[in-house]
């Protein structure tokens, strides 16, 4: 599928094998990145209260061990800074494989990190440093990876292209949650003491196999221009700061309305569908499974459609709707009707992903071509501290705090409000070419 897709929209084009390598190094190593961070991610949910804070009630328990969770999210801006100057300066490629590498060892090492009843507090401590090693490279992998197609790619196409970074967080969802379903059925009871370890640990295999894809990836020709021409900037981040702060700023905030609702649709829906309305955690997992299939399919398709429509247009419409959808969601949840909770959770993360399909491109396309790297990084990993890092935090919050759904559904409201905002704010270079200062 990936290959006939990418095949139509690119082989025009002159340098079209080498966009499609591009495109499927993107799409594949950035999968793997996603899948050891939602990784985290479920087990934070599901795992990690039992097994690294057992002395803990539930709420506590599950507070701890989202907090955890929230370290990687409050690392990320530091790999966009860190990977950001390296993909200004070194390259993206290079930037690419470190981030890679970096991902897949933290992401193992969580899978033998001993529990509660072994070292104490300890694993928690332990849970907590390679938590952040997993942020961190996230934190630089996003920025190379769509920047690696967006600068291959045609313009008439960013959208496009640019969407299959994107299409990376579904798959690598699929992927997480599919390998923890498998191992749930597989080991059973063993699953909290064995069983949840070894997707983990897949991780070793899933590394090598995007490491290979990459290193047959040349630079992109935009920083190769720039590097011919001697324009490589030697302190990017300092320099994206105090030149284009105004852009970080409101693409940060431009993501508030998608990865607030995003997390919490695939994350604290986790904890409020077994906690809260009594249902079983395999069955989520599948709902949510479901979903991220649904978007993987949808999110090339808008990416292609923003290209004819605007991208501006398509996020505001998504903005929009993420306003009043949640309220809904939790609506069809609460009635804990098996078949309306189903329909909650498999068009949710479809209403987001007119937010997120475009995403890509139009932050990228939002900075000069010599600092693009850093400024697009910290622009969409900021968001990671005010938006989707404290997102199943804050939800946990207000439920406990209030007693109701509408709570959380209100908190999702006003984050897409402020992304309608910062789209109004942030200006259109969508017709500026790509390594333009």
């Amino acid at each position: 599928m990936l290959m006939s897709i990418i095949n139509k929209s690119a082989i025009r084009t002159p340098q079209s094998a080498m966009v499609i390598r591009a495109v499927i190094a993107a799409a594949v190593g950035t999968s793997i990145e996603w899948y050891d961070f939602f990784l985290y991610g479920v087990t934070a949910a599901l795992v990690f209260p039992q097994l690294f804070f057992p002395r803990s009630d539930p709420y506590t328990g599950a507070l701890l061990s989202f907090s955890t969770y929230f370290v990687g999210f409050a690392a990320r801006p530091v790999g966009a800074a860190i990977f950001g100057h390296v993909g200004d300066r070194v390259g993206r490629k290079s930037s690419l494989i470190a981030t890679l590498l970096l991902m897949g060892i933290s992401t193992a090492c969580i899978g033998l990190v001993p529990g509660y009843q072994r070292i104490g507090i300890w694993g928690g401590v332990l849970l907590t440093i390679f938590r952040a090693l997993q942020g961190i490279g996230v934190g630089g992998e996003w920025g190379g990876s769509v920047l690696l197609t967006a600068e291959w790619g045609e313009r008439r196409r960013r959208g496009f292209l640019t969407s299959w970074t994107q299409f990376a967080a579904p798959a690598g969802m699929v992927l997480a949650n599919g390998a923890l379903a498998a191992m749930t059925a597989i080991s059973g009871e063993g699953f909290l003491t064995w069983g949840w370890r070894l997707p983990f640990l897949l991780s070793f295999v899933l590394v090598g196999i995007g490491f290979y894809i990459r290193t047959g990836i040349l630079e992109t020709p935009v920083f190769a221009r720039i590097q011919s021409e001697g324009r490589v900037e030697r302190t990017p981040v300092s320099q994206v700061l105090r030149r284009n702060w105004r852009e970080v700023i409101l693409t940060a905030l431009l993501r508030s309305g998608q990865q607030t609702p995003f997390y919490i649709f695939t994350t604290y829906v986790l904890t409020y569908g077994t906690q809260v309305l009594g249902f079983s955690s395999g069955l989520l997992l599948n709902f949510v499974m479901l979903q991220a299939l649904v978007s993987m399919l949808d999110i090339p398709l808008l990416g292609h459609i923003s290209d004819l429509m605007g991208r501006r247009r398509m996020t505001a419409i998504g903005c929009c709707l993420m306003i009043v959808y949640p309220f809904v969601y939790f609506s069809l949840l609460d009635t804990r009707s098996i078949v309306l909770v189903f329909l909650a959770i498999l068009i949710a993360l479809p209403i987001q992903d007119l937010q997120y399909a475009p995403q890509a491109a139009l932050i990228a396309e939002s900075f000069p071509g010599r600092l693009r790297y850093s400024g697009a990084s910290l622009g969409y990993q900021l968001a990671s501290i005010t938006a989707g890092g404290p997102a199943p935090l804050v939800a946990l919050w207000l439920f406990q705090r209030y007693q109701t759904s509408s709570a959380v559904a209100a908190y999702m409201s006003a984050c897409a409000i402020v992304s309608l905002i910062a789209l109004w704010l942030l200006p259109d270079r969508s017709s500026r070419d790509l390594d333009a200062d």
